[in-house]
């Protein structure tokens, strides 16, 4: 049966009111949470973006909910000896609830300390080393390594839960996908795509895990939700690889400028027609995925929740 989580959105939303969504998205009925890992927001009316690290410490004290990023590029930015650190960290503090989402990246995010933003084919490269060297870590040995992308020296994990943390990976092409099947322990994509699925299972994924998500915006002028979506989340419109490759929010912001309110209505889910709700997660129920996570664009969020709780949740349980 598949299960509906929440995904907490740090390009949106500081620490508190992360923390709070948490809450509510517990007390609503959803099983679990998903949460973003971003040095920038995708533009700026966004407006944040916090320590994701910082935030799952603070999660781990408010519910009791399992918590995963969704995702984290352990490859540029931050280097994966201290990825394995802190989602070791954070799998202690969370009584073994946590799992590591893991993805290429995005040049927003990654190129902050001037490195050349590598090709789709390095990424992966690289994000394929990291996972190995991650993995290693989780055992509690001692670990040397010298690859093609990474080295790491006498580095050892002295904090960890009682069994090595899941690695998710991320993929939104058929690339990404086979590298998910052959190393991931799931799989994360956005889209409810059943052949990138399919894939998934053929290149060594069988039985594992596929996770995906979306972003809704509940409020009952529809009008209004679609204007709200279209302020904050354009960038969910851009096509091909966009979203990977261009470097700052500013960047983002001019693009944007292509997507109109007319498209974000045609492809987002907005406004309080519940039906409209459960048939956008039921497309990802019925391509197969284990679990659905949804994100509530803009503030009025204690709506969404008392929405979710009441009329959309249930109806989804009893089908």
């Amino acid at each position: 049966m598949t299960k509906f989580g929440y995904f907490l959105a740090c390009e949106e939303f500081g620490p508190a009111d992360l923390l709070e969504q948490a809450r509510m998205a517990e007390q609503a009925g959803f099983e679990a949470l998903w949460i973003s890992d971003h040095y920038h927001p995708w533009n700026d009316a966004q407006g944040h973006s916090p320590f994701v690290w910082s935030v799952i410490g603070g999660l781990s004290q408010v519910v009791s909910l399992p918590v995963e990023t969704a995702v984290t590029c352990p490859s540029l930015r931050t280097h994966p000896a201290v990825v394995a650190q802190a989602a070791a960290t954070s799998a202690a503090m969370l009584d073994g609830r946590f799992r590591l989402g893991v993805g290429t990246g995005e040049a927003l995010n990654e190129h902050i300390f001037g490195d050349a933003w590598p090709s789709a084919t390095v990424r992966l490269e690289m994000l394929e080393e990291a996972v190995a060297i991650i993995r290693r870590l989780f055992t509690g040995e001692e670990v040397s390594h010298r690859g093609q992308h990474y080295t790491v020296e006498n580095a050892r994990l002295y904090t960890r839960p009682d069994q090595p943390v899941p690695i998710d990976v991320s993929g939104f092409g058929p690339a990404a996908t086979a590298l998910a099947g052959r190393i991931g322990d799931g799989y994360i994509t956005m889209r409810p795509d059943e052949d990138l699925i399919t894939q998934f299972r053929g290149s060594g994924g069988n039985q594992k895990a596929v996770q995906g998500g979306l972003k809704v915006c509940w409020g009952p002028d529809r009008q209004e939700a679609v204007s709200t979506a279209r302020r904050l989340w354009p960038n969910m419109l851009l096509p091909g690889e966009l979203g990977q490759v261009l470097p700052t929010p500013r960047h983002f912001e001019q693009a944007c400028e292509l997507i109109t309110e007319d498209m974000v209505a045609d492809t987002v889910t907005c406004g309080d027609d519940a039906g409209q709700h459960i048939e956008a997660l039921r497309t990802y129920v019925d391509a197969g995925f284990d679990t659905v996570y949804v994100t509530q664009i803009g503030p009025e969020q204690r709506g969404f929740f008392d929405f979710y709780r009441a009329k959309v949740l249930p109806q989804l349980a009893d089908s």
